[in-house]
């Protein structure tokens, strides 16, 4: 039951992530999204079989936090407004589309708004604790400023030339980037990322 409601939650949690990446991008000037079909509420034109499935799934699988990453929505950085600082509030849409949902799931269970599971499932017993607890991964791990990450596009905006190129290096590897910050970079950062995910829990009240 956890397994299936997870799902259900990581089609809603990305599929309005990327969905609000392309509205924001084409708010800002940038058709790109569009073109590419992106700019639709449709999870299927925005889920990534492994990273928006198959990873977050596995962790729920075996109990721990959630994570995972849908289809970069393309948009140039060069067609939107306001440069990189447009850009990093592309960057940003997806993500805090993700604490507001958090936020959300924490509102209604404070107000006993729930669905109880039985605790043999995965020892999930709460809808909503799932359902915070995927939007918090997803805030958490798109947040971090690894291109093709979302927070890169913050730190795009703040970095000096050098820094970009760097950076743009690394995005260009593309999946690649992605394979070596989760099984290089993100088990030497994870303490820390604990330590942001207990702070945002203790800021809901749970």
């Amino acid at each position: 039951m956890a397994i299936v409601i997870g799902f259900v939650i990581i089609l809603i949690s990305m599929t309005l992530h990327e969905a609000m990446h392309a509205f924001t991008s084409h708010w800002l000037g940038d058709d790109t999204a569009k073109i590419n079909g992106r700019l639709t509420l449709n999870p299927l034109s925005h889920i990534d079989p492994i990273t928006t499935i198959a990873l977050p799934l596995l962790l729920i699988a075996v109990g721990a936090q959630p994570f995972g990453a849908a289809k970069p929505v393309p948009f140039d950085p060069r067609r939107v407004r306001w440069g990189e600082y447009g850009a990093a509030l592309v960057g940003l849409a997806g993500p805090l589309t993700n604490f507001f949902l958090a936020i959300l799931g924490a509102i209604l269970i404070h107000n006993r708004i729930d669905y109880q599971m039985p605790k043999e499932f995965l020892g999930t017993t709460s809808v909503m604790a799932l359902w915070i607890s995927i939007n918090v991964g997803f805030f958490v791990f798109n947040m971090i400023p690894f291109p093709p990450l979302d927070g890169s596009r913050v730190l795009y905006a703040l970095a000096p030339r050098p820094l970009q190129a760097v950076m743009e290096s690394i995005e260009s590897l593309g999946f690649a980037a992605i394979a070596i910050f989760i099984f290089l970079i993100f088990p030497l950062i994870q303490p820390i990322i604990n330590v942001v995910y207990d702070f945002i829990f203790r800021l809901f009240g749970l």
